[in-house]
């Protein structure tokens, strides 16, 4: 089974899912293509070898025969483009933040349900192999009681100051960098961890970049087992040397990773060290996405897990506001 796949918003994202399809073209095919900007709709109808293009997603969703869509657009456009192809019974990759407000969060869910599609959160660091292997060993009970999480991502981003387009409005970027960039570490954090967020508390600042939202963040996260998150990330800045991807301090031993290698060293002081082949992490979520769709199988994370990200987000703007703890069941 081929499974064809209409392309909603065609900017620089919209590339690396591109080169995805393109390396499966036995299992998927990118037929139909739509962005308001008709130069970036034809570039990518080029880029997969002829595709249809359309100036409205509503206009593909409704005519173009496609079996699911790859929703790449600006964060406040992600929720009516899911529920448009939800209530059509399209299947859906969604690019991160699965939406912008929790009222969106709770439409997008029922409709999901109610016509039976399968959602996929566009997560595409879950497919590090060094995270696969670092859940794997947590889950197993190797490390035993998970006290401590932490994450990163933080790079000094040059290219968004002369231009901040949408990324610099709160009202279509949904925050500042915490919500952007700031949602790999997020999503990565509790993918990790061993239940399910409760708490959180979190600064937020804007150090050199010229937007209405922050452009670096600290969050802590308590969840419902007693372990504690923290999430660090941030556009100003290069991070230090010895920053890692993510580390797990529990009560058998810990784990560390800069991405590609993974460190274990258990309580008695025994380390072990894999180093993990590189992998292109889009690629690998667009065929693992493909395969949900054919073998029907549920996704690492669907709107499930998006909501609870979302929620972790929202909870650490609400807390930088009102300078408190926030219990994410309260949102």
């Amino acid at each position: 089974m081929t499974v064809n796949v209409g392309l909603i918003g065609c900017g620089g994202i919209s590339n690396p899912h591109v080169r995805g399809y393109l390396e499966i073209p036995d299992r998927a095919k990118v037929t139909a293509v739509a962005d308001v900007v008709e130069e970036n709709a034809r570039t990518r109808a080029e880029q997969v070898g002829g595709a249809q293009v359309f100036s409205d997603y509503r206009d593909l969703i409704a005519t173009a025969g496609v079996d699911a869509v790859d929703i790449c657009l600006p964060h406040h456009l992600h929720a009516d483009a899911i529920l448009a192809a939800a209530e059509a019974g399209k299947h859906i990759l969604c690019e991160k933040p699965l939406c912008i407000t929790t009222d969106e969060a709770a439409k997008i869910t029922q409709a999901v349900k109610a016509n039976g599609v399968t959602l996929m959160c566009a997560h595409n660091q879950l497919f590090m192999p060094p995270v696969a292997k670092a859940r794997e060993l947590i889950q197993s009970g190797a490390l035993g009681k998970v006290y401590e999480l932490r994450t990163t991502d933080s790079f000094f981003n040059r290219g968004l100051n002369a231009d901040m387009g949408w990324r610099g409005s709160l009202q279509t970027a949904g925050g500042g960098e915490l919500i952007d960039t700031g949602y790999h570490p997020t999503y990565l954090l509790l993918h990790l961890a061993t239940a399910e967020p409760s708490e959180v508390v979190a600064m937020t600042s804007r150090h050199r970049l010229e937007m209405e939202g922050e452009d670096s963040a600290q969050v802590m996260v308590r969840f419902a087992d007693g372990s504690v998150g923290t999430i660090v990330t941030s556009w100003a800045y290069q991070p230090a040397a010895v920053t890692e991807k993510f580390s797990v301090v529990a009560e058998k031993g810990t784990l560390w990773s800069d991405g590609r290698t993974l460190n274990h060293r258990t309580i008695d002081g025994e380390l072990t060290t894999v180093e993990f082949p590189e992998v292109h992490a889009f690629s690998a979520e667009i065929a693992d996405f493909i395969t949900c769709v054919t073998d029907k199988r549920r996704p690492i994370n669907t709107e499930v897990e998006g909501v609870h990200v979302l929620k972790v987000i929202l909870g650490a703007y609400a807390s930088v506001k009102e300078k408190r703890v926030v219990t994410l069941a309260d949102l």
